[in-house]
């Protein structure tokens, strides 16, 4: 969210004046006076299009700043409920600047976006005046140095009063990428104020969580209460789990083979009213009978989920243990688990994998011979 984008620029020397935030409009007023009384009220929310949207209100007073606190407070923007907004000190601002750094997949490299044109969309920038919009490729064996500094100055064309503090503040956010681990650091607007120094007036920061044994201070930064129930209980479990719309619950190993089969049950349940996956689950390369459960869990806490699909192809975990696997999952759910399962097996073991689920004769679990053929029996069970 931008007040903490706003705390790591801080940590980093970035010009940037934090605020205060707060979660109850009540509190929006002695948080205002502290702060000189009149004062901008920022909704806090994972999503860009906040000040379109409502999101962004001048407050002339403290009394005012309540209730545009309270305006703003239980907000829907673009599907994310507004919890906090962040109280800021109005700023004197001369000229607002675009900039950012992220990681460039397709050149596999990293990318400088910058423009004098900023306060707005900078899609919209690109859009109508392209010339106006500087990208400067960053090889990540120098990184950004006094050189690249002054090229990516020269290239967004900072005014001449200015360059010399831009270079500067141009280092210091290339410490928040490359110090932090991000994918993303954006500053928008980056304004000159009225006194002549820059300053960061908004931030957007993504951080790879790749990364994140290297910082232990990053779990700070993850909102809980917006996160969907099941993703963080997946999360708590070790599990690759995201959430969807539909009601067959998809359960695989190996996140090539979990996204192949979302396609193949999407395709079949055109034929059976239309039903899509409820989810993408990949348990990986292990399916222990905790693994299987713990999955299954996850995905018939689901209220949506109406059939099961286990598509599993045997390979460094074989067969017989993935059917060992499911038997004891089953075991262990007992009366939780409620909901018709289809099984596809192959790979290494496959006849063993198969006995031994025909030896369970579970009253739930269908078998099936290939991967079409399970994708289409789970749509038609959900379906009914």
């Amino acid at each position: 969210m931008e007040y903490q984008a706003k705390e790591l620029f801080a940590k980093h020397d970035v010009p940037v004046t934090l605020g205060t935030v707060v979660e109850k409009a009540e509190d929006a007023s002695a948080a205002a006076e502290a702060l000189g009384g009149r004062v901008v009220v920022k909704a806090q929310v994972k999503i860009g299009g906040r000040g379109k949207a409502g999101g962004v209100k001048l407050a002339e007073n403290p009394d005012e700043a309540v209730a545009r606190a309270n305006d703003i407070l239980g907000m829907d923007i673009k599907g994310h409920t507004v919890h906090r907004v962040l109280l800021a000190p109005t700023a004197d601002i001369a000229e607002e600047y675009y900039f950012s750094f992220l990681v460039d997949r397709a050149n596999r490299n990293y990318l400088c976006i910058a423009s004098i044109e900023g306060g707005v969309e900078i899609e919209e920038v690109a859009r109508t005046n392209p010339d106006a919009v500087a990208k400067v490729a960053i090889d990540p064996q120098t990184g950004v140095d006094d050189a690249k500094a002054a090229e990516i100055v020269s290239a967004t064309r900072f005014p001449a009063e200015v360059a010399d503090e831009a270079k500067d503040v141009v280092k210091k956010l290339w410490d928040v990428f490359i110090k932090e681990d991000a994918s993303l650091v954006e500053v928008n607007p980056l304004v000159r104020l009225g006194d002549g120094h820059l300053e960061a007036l908004d931030g957007k920061v993504t951080l790879d969580e790749n990364a994140e044994f290297r910082h232990e201070d990053h779990a700070k930064f993850e909102d809980k209460a917006a996160a969907d129930p099941l993703e963080q209980q997946a999360k708590e479990k070790g599990l690759n789990y995201v959430k969807l719309d539909g009601s067959v619950g998809i359960i695989g190993n190996g996140a090539g083979l979990v996204m192949s089969t979302l396609d193949v049950v999407a395709y079949a349940g055109e034929a059976h009213s239309g039903v899509k996956p409820a989810n993408f689950l990949d348990i990986g390369g292990g399916a222990s009978a905790e693994v299987m459960a713990n999955g299954l869990h996850i995905i018939l806490g689901d209220p949506q989920v109406k059939s099961v699909f286990v598509n599993v192809f045997g390979g460094i975990t074989a067969c017989d243990e993935v059917a060992n696997g499911i038997v004891h999952a089953l075991e262990l759910l007992g009366d939780e688990a409620n909901k018709p399962l289809v099984v596809r097996l192959d790979g290494n073991n496959v006849e063993e994998g198969r006995r031994i689920l025909n030896d369970a004769n579970h009253p739930l679990v269908t078998l099936a011979e290939t991967m079409d053929g399970g994708a289409d029996r789970a749509a038609e069970l959900a379906a009914q």
